[in-house]
């Protein structure tokens, strides 16, 4: 039974150490048609409980062996907030993790109760799935458990955000014909918007899923995020299926795309060929555009 995993290096987080809260099998109220994990009964609470000792034990081991790690992550095979001892868990982290950050990652299904939210309020960063705006894709794509809507997680993300100063990070997993519809983009938009998240993280399909579904192309995810609004953080963290190749832009079509949606280095070094990418440095240096750093992620933009 391995309750510590990692270190992961992760761009987005920097070195991780995971605590999987659920090590001995899937606990989850979601069964994700994308999981990575094998189909599972979908669950409103954990049946295999770890005590909160043999978490820490654990976790106090394996700081021993890794004094560099950047942040403590908790996870789980399912959904961590499911964990009957959460806020007694992180406040004994808190009191043995010294300058390390810690961060959960939930698919935000619980987000509207209250002692989830007093949970989550002593984390340094909390990210949060959100991969449809209705109840039907919620349904047909999360396939989630049956008191769970689309409402009940929207305004408990609005509920903990107006509490919560630290970084709140969505992620929206795109599959092909599921979510990656105009309607559905739209009304994650118009959400998104009223939330203001610190980051958005998109990307889609890169592990062999549990159901046959499909993924999207990094061009895919690129269009689907010209249709968000440009003043929303959106970061594509999936590089899957890079289909074309780097493309000349002039200055004012750089000017124009940054207008649109900040980029981030890599989606420069994917976009932009060579001669582009020397024009973004000449526009930087002439203090037309920046980098601005967004939770651990740079983002060129126009001043």
């Amino acid at each position: 039974m391995d309750i510590i995993f990692g270190p992961v290096n992760s761009r987005r987080f920097g070195k991780s150490l995971g605590i999987d809260l659920s090590p001995t099998k899937k606990q989850c109220n979601f069964d994700c048609l994308y999981c990575e994990l094998a189909p599972a009964q979908t669950v409103a609470s954990y049946q295999d409980i770890l005590s909160v000792s043999e978490i820490i034990s654990a976790l106090k081991k394996a700081l021993i062996h890794h004094k560099d790690i950047d942040v403590i992550t908790l996870t789980a095979n399912g959904e961590p907030t499911l964990y009957p001892y959460l806020e007694e868990l992180i406040d004994q982290i808190n009191c043995i993790k010294n300058d390390t950050k810690t961060l959960i990652l939930s698919n935000g299904s619980t987000i509207n109760q209250a002692k989830i939210q007093k949970a989550l309020y002593k984390l340094d960063s909390v990210k949060l799935s959100l991969d449809c705006a209705t109840n039907s894709c919620l349904k047909k794509l999360d396939r989630a458990h049956h008191d769970i809507t689309i409402e009940s997680i929207m305004e408990g993300m609005l509920s903990f955000r107006k509490k919560y100063t630290n970084p709140l990070i969505i992620e929206t997993l795109f599959v092909k014909n599921l979510n990656d519809k105009e309607e559905e983009i739209i009304q994650l938009n118009q959400f998104l918007l009223q939330l203001k998240p610190d980051r958005i993280d998109i990307g889609t399909i890169d592990r062999p899923p549990a159901y046959d579904v499909g993924s999207l192309s990094y061009e895919d995810l690129y269009t689907i995020s010209q249709q968000f609004d440009h003043k929303l953080p959106i970061y594509i963290s999936s590089r899957k299926k890079i289909e074309s190749k780097p493309a000349r832009y002039s200055r004012n079509e750089i000017l124009q795309t940054l207008s649109k949606r900040p980029l981030s280095p890599e989606d420069i070094e994917i976009l932009f060929d060579a001669t582009s990418q020397e024009e973004l440095q000449k526009l930087q240096k002439e203090g037309k555009i920046t980098v601005k750093e967004q939770n651990n992620i740079n983002f060129y933009i126009i001043l």
